[in-house]
């Protein structure tokens, strides 16, 4: 069986201390991160990649807290339906929720994007570049224009929204642009060559970035790096070639739920944590190792990444063979 731990960082920790006094004097207040979201309340969040996975799931979150959001992605049909069901678990108002058909490629838009959303706000709180695709497929097999798409969309796309964004908090002197990367953003993984790239590029650009800002200390850039989590990224993954779909998506048992992911994510938000590992084990133990013990890491790395690629290539469920009993892939 799967542990279901995640990373807090110490920002989460603050338990009060225990108080003496009569048994029934009330209990000291919760934790808090316990209270994920709240310091968010009537914040606006433009959310980019909101039709699916942890982009829907962070809208109904942030609406159950009183967040007013941005909703951004290519799918209108599919972002007014997630209006709509963040308007049924709120007490957000129509108002409160703009939807704002964003396409991350088609960079000459994204200045007039964020004036709309000024224009219908008046402020942007809190940006999350949450936008993008991952990939399926062995290097030697893939299509160049596979990496270059990967680039433009999760590297280009989301840095170009992050620039038009910055220079209004840095107008106001305060912000935070949250950006989902991946556990790909941190160690390499086989099968996503191309995938990993654009994330490392991502780590890369926000930890220079936030070294650029030092000068506005309430503006944060905060990183988040989830593991395996149950999402449609896999099923819209490229493979070798840009037009080529997933075949199937395998068994998504083994990953972090959504909910479990999201609600940590407003938890590291609301105490602007600059940088967030959050996943299962053994997905998280990979984190430390190539933090502390990358000789090792790299190792074991290998030594599954061989199993991975053999997997792939029998046409293997190559995600979830680890834990599981491999099944064969259908069409």
């Amino acid at each position: 069986m799967v542990c279901k731990l995640f990373f807090l960082p110490s920002a989460f920790r603050r338990v009060p201390p225990p108080r003496l006094g009569l048994a029934n004097r009330a209990p000291p207040p919760a934790p808090d991160w316990l209270h994920a979201g709240v310091a968010l309340k009537q914040k606006v969040v433009w959310i980019t990649g909101a039709s699916s996975g942890i982009g829907e799931e962070l809208a109904y979150q942030l609406a159950a807290v009183g967040a007013r959001l941005v909703l951004s992605a290519r799918r209108e049909n599919e972002l007014h339906r997630v209006r709509r069901k963040c308007l049924e678990l709120s007490s957000l108002e129509e108002k409160d929720i703009l939807v704002l058909p964003l396409d991350l490629l088609d960079r000459a838009t994204h200045g007039e994007k964020t004036e709309a959303v000024l224009q219908h706000f008046g402020k942007i709180d809190v940006l999350v570049n949450n936008g993008g695709r991952s990939q399926r497929s062995l290097f030697i097999d893939t299509d160049i224009d596979v990496f270059s798409s990967l680039m433009d969309l999760n590297y280009l796309g989301t840095i170009s929204v992050t620039q038009h964004v910055l220079r209004h908090m840095i107008l106001h002197g305060d912000g935070i642009i949250a950006t989902v990367s991946s556990i790909v953003g941190v160690v390499g993984v086989p099968l996503s060559t191309g995938y990993t790239a654009s994330k490392h590029a991502l780590q890369g650009f926000f930890k220079s970035l936030r070294a650029e800002l030092t000068e506005y200390p309430n503006i944060t850039i905060s990183t988040i790096c989830p593991g395996p989590v149950v999402s449609q990224i896999v099923q819209n993954a490229f493979t070798e070639q840009v037009d080529k779909a997933v075949s199937k998506a395998g068994d998504q048992s083994y990953k972090m739920s959504t909910e479990h992911c999201v609600r940590l994510i407003l938890a590291g938000l609301s105490n602007r944590v600059k940088e967030m590992w959050i996943a299962q084990q053994p997905f998280l133990l990979f984190f430390y190792l190539w933090q502390y013990t990358p000789t090792l890491a790299g190792y074991i790395t290998n030594l599954l990444g061989r199993k991975r690629v053999q997997n792939f290539k029998a046409g293997l469920d190559a995600d979830s063979a680890y834990f599981t009993t491999p099944k064969a892939k259908t069409s």
